[in-house]
């Protein structure tokens, strides 16, 4: 069914025809580049072709020129140090990342990853004992541990040194309430404020970007896990060294990370803007190019050898074959295939994988048609409902936070999935713009038992006992909070342009602004008052897409539309339509064509 959606266009900039000329390129490029807050000459030629040399200086993150001298000392003193890291992807390449990094300078690591189901995100105080009694000298968090206020305690009784490393919200010294990160949870956190004196886990060192009172302290306080220990592996070749360069093998080495970094990056939705960009920049050149058997696995196994990677292979293809690890069974195989440099066993493991995706995907599928059922049978889709909270004991846990996002994209209000399982329930949320989902789940914090995340992801904890109050509080905040022109999704439309002026040379350079993602959206432009100059084609397996030409002033460009199947009988020839699209470029044959891939379809008049 087509669900209109809100269209915002963006006014033209008064100054983008004279930064064209300056820029010897399009206005279109340059009216996209000033929407995106990007309006000096210089830093529009920075912005279209990234440098490393634009990455930070990693020292400027709070304390981790102290966690980078001690992890130097270990490395150097044959310490036993044990990365302890997180079940999702970004957590994954963190960890990968910062167990290079130590054996190639030669030091003694291991590394450990919590089971999501039985011991849950986070610092697990057990889990600590164990790694303390076996002989740790120094833990280090990657992706985890900034809420861990009594697990840390462990860790010091026993004198083990503990270094957290972490880029999820802080702990507030007056709340006390832990903020941990749900699966699959993307960084979306709105304004954020560092803080001076926040509930911190009494540790080494505790190394995150937005610690501290100087609001401007570390430029970039949306840095992933994996993120936060490329620079830590960075402070730490530069403290082996002494001096202000690492060697030139771990430079090499650093390059190679950036590959890791980007998996992390991407997969974790974290904004793609300024060095978030350039590390997913490179390091999908990286991706391509690495020499670690398993990136190179992971590659294969998704059948994309030989191809240009780029954000939406890493964030549909490559990490949902990570998460799948976490999810069905244990994130420390991906982990054990990124770290190997045994071909076989890595493309064991990756093959492995493959087959625990696909049985995500038949769960998937069959969680959300049973979550579609329960929506109809309950009234979920009604007017005037601003919220869905969805409960079945035959949930797979692991899987419930992809089929919230599902329910959002189809009905676009705030959503949380639970799997109630003897007496308790692990949940998990997805949100819309404007609605501030950890906030709604403090709201209700006397229903639930534990809960965490951003402002678009979060997880809980619920006994079931509580569930039905937990519901009821959830949608009666939500029906408070949420307008109904929320309740619409709204698209972000860079500019009005005509048919004739897009050409390959135009979508080219649109490509330039990438990579593409959370905070660095593709252009979205609309064409007013087109012609459809032929009859639609259904295509597709249940003819849910459209196959469509359009004309204006004599130029013709195909279409392809999506999920808009059921507007077949409106669309005829003749009809007048306007469309928000996304230029693409489709290669067949050796012949470069363009392509309009439809985001929405309006009628004038309508």
């Amino acid at each position: 069914m087509h669900r209109p959606k809100r269209w915002n266009l963006i006014p033209p900039h008064p100054t983008a025809q004279e930064l064209a000329g300056r820029l010897k390129t399009s206005p279109l490029l340059a009216q996209v580049l000033l929407n995106r807050g990007v309006k000096e000459v210089q830093d529009c030629q920075d912005f279209l072709r990234p440098s490393l040399k634009c990455l930070h200086d990693p020292f400027a993150i709070p304390n981790l020129r102290k966690a980078s001298e001690r992890l130097a000392r270990a490395v150097r003193d044959k310490q036993k140090i044990v990365i302890y890291g997180d079940y999702d992807v970004d957590g994954i390449t963190a960890t990968a990342i910062l167990w290079h990094a130590i054996r190639v300078l030669g030091g003694n690591c291991d590394f450990y990853i919590p089971h999501r189901i039985e011991e849950g995100y986070g610092l697990n105080a057990d889990a600590l004992k164990q790694l303390c009694d076996g002989g740790a000298q120094l833990i280090i968090t990657v992706d985890c541990g900034i809420t861990a206020i009594e697990q840390a305690k462990v860790a010091r009784d026993r004198a083990v040194d503990l270094i957290v490393t972490d880029h999820h919200e802080i702990v507030e010294e007056d709340k006390g309430t832990a903020h941990g990160t749900p699966d699959l949870a993307p960084l979306s956190p709105g304004p954020l404020v560092p803080l001076s004196s926040p509930a911190l886990p009494d540790c080494y060192a505790v190394v995150h970007p937005r610690l501290g009172a100087d609001a401007a302290a570390y430029p970039n306080p949306h840095l992933c896990g994996a993120g936060v220990a490329f620079k830590l592996a960075w402070g730490l070749g530069l403290a082996m060294t002494g001096g202000n360069r690492v060697s030139e093998v771990f430079r090499g080495f650093l390059l190679e990370a950036t590959a890791l970094a980007a998996l992390g990056t991407i997969a974790d939705v974290v904004p793609l803007v300024g060095e978030n960009r350039v590390l997913a920049h490179f390091g999908l050149s990286g991706l391509k190019a690495s020499r670690l058997a398993g990136i190179r696995a992971l590659i294969a196994s998704a059948g994309l050898t030989g191809e240009k990677l780029d954000s939406f292979h890493v964030g549909f293809l490559l990490a949902p074959r990570l998460n799948a690890s976490g999810r069905m069974g244990h994130a420390r195989l991906a982990v054990e295939m990124l770290t190997t440099d045994d071909r076989e066993k890595a493309n064991q493991i990756a093959s492995y994988l493959e087959q625990q995706n696909r049985q995500r995907q038949a769960i998937e599928r069959e969680i959300l048609a049973q979550a579609m059922t329960q929506i109809g049978d309950e009234g979920w889709d009604a007017d005037g409902k601003c919220a869905i909270v969805l409960g079945n004991e035959s949930w797979h846990a692991g899987v419930i936070g992809i089929v919230a996002s599902r329910i959002v994209d189809r009905f676009h209000r705030p959503t949380i999935m639970v799997a109630l399982s003897n007496g308790h329930g692990q949940g998990s949320g997805r949100s819309i713009a404007g609605f501030h989902l950890a906030r709604a789940l403090e709201a209700c914090a006397e229903h639930l038992e534990a809960f965490g995340g951003h402002e678009m992801a979060a997880g809980l904890k619920v006994r079931t006992d509580k569930f039905a109050d937990f519901r009821d509080s959830f949608c009666a905040h939500a029906g408070r909070l949420v307008r109904g022109d929320m309740l619409a999704p709204e698209l972000q439309i860079d500019a009005l342009a005509e048919l004739p002026q897009i050409s390959p040379a135009l979508v080219n350079d649109l490509q330039r602004l990438g990579p593409f993602g959370h905070g660095n959206r593709r252009p979205l432009l609309c064409f007013r008052g087109l012609e459809i100059a032929s009859l639609p084609r259904r295509v597709g397996r249940t003819g849910d897409h459209l196959q469509l030409s359009v004309h204006q002033d004599q130029r013709l460009i195909k279409c392809i539309a999506f999920g808009y199947g059921s507007l077949y009988e409106r669309l005829q020839v003749g009809t007048k339509i306007d469309l928000a699209v996304e230029p693409i470029l489709n290669e067949y044959n050796g012949h470069v064509s363009v392509e309009l891939e439809v985001k929405d379809v309006q009628f004038p008049g309508i």
